[in-house]
């Protein structure tokens, strides 16, 4: 429940942004915030999960994304529906690269800041991989 109010949360705190700002601001705001709704969906998809493996999978999809941008598939597909330009954008940008690592970071220190705080257990505490 926690992630997916962090979702809706992300959601619209990216459209508060675009409300009140504009420019690179609100461009690379929102590019970090994609990443932080990625991450709080990855949480609410796999809740046993470590906050590190829901930020590095957000990340991966977010650049895998951005990505895709140089196929020119998005863009077309952007064209067409504007659910798929806010999901997959359109043209590519090297800088997005870098504010989604950001939105990552902030998502990793809130969710396992959160874990600490709540003093929930680590997930894989006692695994028998011996990585505590």
């Amino acid at each position: 429940m926690v992630a997916a109010g962090a979702a809706v949360a992300t959601v619209l705190a990216g459209l508060g942004i675009r409300a009140l700002a504009d420019g690179d601001l609100a461009k690379y705001a929102g590019d970090a915030l994609y990443t932080v709704l990625v991450c709080a969906l990855a949480a609410v998809i796999a809740p046993g999960a470590r906050p590190a493996g829901w930020a590095g999978a957000a990340l991966a999809v977010s650049w895998a994304v951005e990505l895709a941008q140089l196929t020119g598939v998005p863009g077309e597909l952007s064209r067409r529906s504007a659910v798929a330009h806010l999901v997959l954008g359109s043209t590519f940008n090297a800088p997005d690269l870098l504010w989604y690592a950001v939105g990552a970071g902030f998502g990793w220190a809130v969710a396992a800041g959160w874990r600490r705080v709540r003093g929930w257990p680590d997930p894989c505490e006692g695994c028998p991989s011996g990585h505590s």
